[in-house]
């Protein structure tokens, strides 16, 4: 049985005060009172709330990408798979998109995040050390789009479903990274 780790059940706590009220008014008190270990433990492990917040989605995304390298399953899953996780975690990412230091800092944070989980993927793929210039900026182009057309439809600015909004993503992979890709 695996034992959740320090960083784990901190995030749990964060989430659980998340559910209850706005991201900018949570202190770190709270969230090791919630879960009953000190501050000392919470800056062994972390820096600030935002720190913690970009570990946790760092990790939640990195555990789909990390599907991709099974040979059957497809970089269209994978859009799939982020966008059920978005809609999954909605409320919260609405509070984090609502209340942070703010709306484009977040987006700012899923943005890096995404780039590298996307040039891994395709360093991967494509075995090289290092993506050209123009397939990097190709990447941070699609990963602005993605996480901005995320956001909006969190944010209810956008009607579509799951599916739609994966079926999106997927039409909308730049042609250069296409052979990477699908």
């Amino acid at each position: 049985m695996k034992r959740k780790t320090a960083k784990e059940i901190l995030t749990d706590s964060f989430q659980e005060l998340a559910a209850e009220k706005s991201i900018d008014k949570i202190t770190i008190q709270e969230i090791v009172d919630n879960c009953g270990y000190s501050p000392a433990t919470f800056y062994r492990h972390f820096k600030d709330k935002y720190d913690l917040i970009a570990w946790e989605h760092t990790r939640a995304i990195a555990k789909i990408v990390d599907k991709t390298v099974a040979d059957d399953y497809q970089w269209k899953q994978t859009l799939y798979d982020g966008a059920r996780l978005y809609n999954e975690n909605k409320e919260y990412l609405v509070n984090l998109l609502q209340h942070t230091s703010g709306h484009d800092s977040f987006m700012q944070y899923m943005t890096e995040i995404n780039c590298a989980a996307l040039e891994k993927y395709i360093l991967s793929v494509k075995g090289d050390q290092k993506l050209t210039h123009d397939e990097m900026m190709y990447v941070k182009l699609y990963c602005y789009g993605l996480v901005g057309l995320a956001c909006e439809w969190m944010l209810g600015q956008i009607d579509a479903t799951l599916e739609e909004i994966a079926e999106v993503y997927e039409r909308s992979i730049p042609e250069p990274l296409k052979k990477y890709l699908l």
